[in-house]
C-alpha cells in the first residue's frame, strides 16, 4: 500500500477499515492498523502542510505516543523542554517533568504546520493509503442501519467516491461531522474551552528549557481569576507559541478574548517582544476544545469515535494530542480483533469493548477533571487555587503529575497514591455505547 490518490475514473474504493481525518488520532489509528496488516484507507479533507490551532506543546505522555509510532524525535524541528514554569500572583514555580518507566522525563514542541503530516506519512510508511483533498460528506448505511461506507468528494474536481469498509473510524476533529450525521450530539454538561494562539519572534525566549503557564488571567487588575491559563511555549526556531485557553462559561460570549490576550501580554517583560504586533508572525487564530468525553457514545453501528471527534481533550489542562493518539491506537487494536471474527454477534461484542475500555482508562480521570474545571469557574475558589496552590512548589510537583496525567500505578509512592485516589472516583454514568440516530431518521438498534 502506498500514499496515493484514487484513479481519475474511480467512483468506489474498498478497505478493511476507513479512517476519516488525518490528525493525530486518525494517523495513529491508520499506523497501528497497517502495522497489524489491515488494509486501511485514510481520508483527509485538506492538503498537507496545513495549519491547526494548537499550543504545539507535547507533554511526556504525548512523547510516549510518538515513540510508539516510531517517530524520530531527535530529528530537526523538535524542541525539547525539561518541565513547566508556573507564573501566578507574582510567584514563579518551576517543576521538572517526572521520569518514570512509563513516561520520559522531557517534553517537546513542534509546529502543527507539519506535525500532522509527519504522523500521516508515518502511517503511509507502515502501509496505509492516504487520500488528501478527500472530504467525507456522509455515512452510507445498509438496510439494518449499520454504516457500510462513506461518500467523499475527492480532488480539485470534487469527484464523488464511495469508500466501503466493514468498520469506520471517525477522526474528523471537533466538528465531528460524521458523528453528528449519526445523531451523536454533545453532552451539554461537559466542558468546552476556547483556545487562541499566535506566533511571535522572541530571541530571548525561543529556546527556554521550560514551558510557561500563566495561571492568573484577569480581565482587569484586581478582577477575578478567569477559568483558564495563558501559555508561552518555546519553538527553538526563533519563535514562541503564545496562546490562551478559557473554559466555557455562560458569560464568555460577551468577553473580548483578543483584548484579554493583549491585557495579559502587557504584563510580560518588554524584551520578550510579546507586546503589540511588532514581533508577531501571522494572524491570531482560535478554535474550540471539546473536553471530558463530551460526545457519546464512542461506538455505534460500525463507527468508532477517536480524538476530538469523541470529545477526548483533557479537562485538566486542555491537552488533546496524547489522548487522540491513544484512542487511535485502541480503536485500531479493537478493529483488528473484531475483523478476525466473521460479521455477527461476536464481532459486535468485541467492538463494544472499545467504549468500555475508553471509560476504564480515562473515565474517572476525566470526571475528576470536569470537577476541576467547575472549581476554576467559581471566582472565589479559583482565587484560592491561584494564591494557595499554584504558588506552592510542593503542591505543584504533585499537581503537575495530575494535570498532565503522568501517574504510573507501578511508579513511586506518590504515583501509587494518586492512582489509588483516582480509582476511588465513580465512573461517569453516561451511556458508553448504543445506537445513535440513523441517517434515515430512525433509531439504530443496539447489537
Amino acid at each position: 500500500m502506498t500514499d496515493t490518490a484514487p484513479p481519475s475514473d474511480a467512483d468506489a474504493a474498498t478497505a478493511d477499515v476507513i479512517v476519516v481525518g488525518a490528525g493525530p488520532a486518525g494517523s495513529s489509528a491508520a499506523y497501528h492498523l497497517a502495522r497489524h496488516g489491515a488494509d486501511v484507507l485514510l481520508l483527509e479533507k485538506s492538503e498537507f502542510p496545513r495549519e491547526k490551532v494548537c499550543g504545539d506543546g507535547l507533554t511526556p505522555r504525548a512523547v510516549r505516543g510518538l515513540i510508539g509510532m516510531g517517530i524520530d524525535i531527535d530529528a530537526e524541528g523538535w524542541q525539547r523542554n525539561k518541565g513547566v514554569r508556573f507564573v501566578t500572583e507574582g510567584t514563579t514555580v518551576e517543576v521538572d517533568w517526572p521520569e518514570s518507566a512509563r513516561f520520559p522525563g522531557f517534553g517537546l514542541t513542534r509546529s502543527r504546520h507539519d506535525f500532522d503530516e509527519l504522523l500521516a506519512r508515518q502511517a503511509v510508511r507502515a502501509g496505509a493509503r492516504l487520500w488528501t483533498s478527500a472530504k467525507v460528506t456522509e455515512p452510507v448505511p445498509d438496510r439494518t442501519g449499520r454504516i457500510r461506507a462513506v461518500t467523499a468528494l475527492v480532488g480539485p474536481e470534487k469527484r464523488a467516491v464511495t469508500c466501503e469498509a466493514p468498520l469506520i473510524i471517525a477522526a474528523d476533529g471537533v466538528s465531528a461531522r460524521l458523528a453528528v450525521s449519526l445523531g451523536i450530539g454533545r453532552l451539554p454538561r461537559r466542558p468546552m474551552a476556547t483556545a487562541l494562539r499566535r506566533y511571535y519572534r522572541s530571541p530571548s525566549r525561543h529556546d527556554d528549557p521550560y514551558l510557561d503557564i500563566w495561571a492568573d488571567l484577569r480581565e482587569r487588575p484586581g478582577g477575578p481569576v478567569l477559568p483558564g491559563y495563558g501559555w508561552i511555549f518555546p519553538m527553538g526556531d526563533g519563535r514562541v507559541n503564545v496562546g490562551m485557553g478559557l473554559v466555557g462559561t455562560d458569560d464568555q460570549r460577551s468577553r473580548d478574548t483578543r483584548r484579554l490576550l493583549d491585557t495579559w501580554l502587557e504584563r510580560t517583560p518588554e524584551e520578550w517582544g510579546l507586546r503589540g504586533d511588532a514581533h508577531a508572525e501571522g494572524p491570531l487564530r482560535g478554535a474550540a476544545l471539546p473536553m471530558g468525553h463530551n460526545r457519546l457514545p464512542h461506538y455505534t453501528r460500525g463507527v468508532l469515535l477517536v480524538g476530538d471527534a469523541g470529545g477526548m481533550v483533557s479537562p485538566w489542562n486542555g491537552e488533546g494530542i496524547p489522548y487522540a493518539m491513544e484512542s487511535g491506537e485502541l480503536a485500531a487494536e479493537t478493529a483488528v480483533y473484531a475483523l478476525a471474527r466473521p460479521a455477527g454477534p461476536w464481532r459486535e461484542r468485541i467492538l463494544q469493548r472499545y467504549p468500555r475500555e475508553i471509560q476504564r482508562r480515562d473515565g474517572r480521570f476525566y470526571r475528576l477533571g470536569t470537577g476541576w474545571t467547575a472549581v476554576l469557574s467559581r471566582p472565589a475558589l479559583a482565587s484560592f487555587v491561584s494564591r494557595r496552590v499554584l504558588t506552592s512548589p510542593a503542591a505543584m510537583r504533585v499537581l503537575t503529575r495530575v494535570l498532565a496525567n503522568l501517574m504510573d500505578e507501578r511508579g513511586d509512592p506518590l504515583d501509587r497514591a494518586l492512582t489509588t485516589l483516582i480509582r476511588a472516583v465513580p465512573r461517569p454514568r453516561d451511556h458508553v455505547s448504543g445506537g445513535g440516530r440513523s441517517p434515515r431518521g430512525g433509531r439504530g438498534a443496539r447489537r
